[in-house]
């Protein structure tokens, strides 16, 4: 198991030794509504969305006073850009209240369309709060690397690669996976014969 661990965290610094959320953002909010954005879409296709409307409404006064209307005229190119221009409004609503993005994941969690897996995402990227939020990527990468097995759902799969990997890497290994599952080990076609863990890997297995 320690073999296989130091194997996954060599392969995952050769290709992303900086890990960088690709995201897009300036300010705390910003990344906060832009994670909330990403669910069942690209970060790529959030950042082409929210670049001029970053730009134009660039503080949280400004964002309030725009309508859900006016929001959706801005995000209508990802997917379920209806109920997310509802969540927009109401998470700059809320925030607009104290000013700022805080460290507590109870009162992320309580907001219009943040999960476990969003309050994870800004936890980590803002405060270095030792998190790891599990994705699509993270979710199909842990299976196929064998930490986790078909039947985890996404709860136990953080559970199981907190406990996997040190306290202190979760945040660094979490960005890796992500870019790794991204990139590397994509659903479809994944690029196994540039990948050094074809031997630990379970992917055809699980087929």
């Amino acid at each position: 198991m320690k073999m296989n661990k130091d194997l996954i965290i060599n392969e995952f610094d050769r290709y992303f030794i900086n890990p960088k959320c690709e995201l897009e953002y300036s300010k705390d909010y910003e990344l906060l509504l832009s994670v909330m954005l990403s669910a069942q879409t690209t970060d790529k296709s959030v950042n082409l969305v929210t670049k001029e409307l970053y730009k134009k409404y660039d503080t949280l006064e400004k964002l309030n006073a725009l309508s859900i209307e006016e929001i959706d005229n801005y995000i209508k190119r990802i997917g379920f850009h209806k109920i997310k221009s509802k969540y927009f409004k109401e998470i700059v609503e809320k925030i607009s209240k104290i000013g700022y993005v805080p460290n507590d994941r109870e009162y992320l969690e309580s907001l219009s369309g943040v999960g476990r897996k969003t309050a994870s995402v800004v936890l980590g990227q803002l405060f270095d709060e030792p998190s790891f939020a599990v994705d699509t990527h993270v979710f199909r990468v842990s299976k196929r690397l064998g930490i986790t097995t078909k039947k985890d759902d996404v709860l136990k799969t953080e559970q199981k690669l907190k406990k996997y990997f040190d306290r202190n890497t979760w945040n660094r290994i979490n960005s890796q996976m992500v870019l790794f599952g991204r990139y590397i080990c994509t659903s479809k076609n994944p690029k196994c014969e540039n990948c050094n863990l074809k031997n630990i890997c379970k992917n055809k297995e699980m087929n």
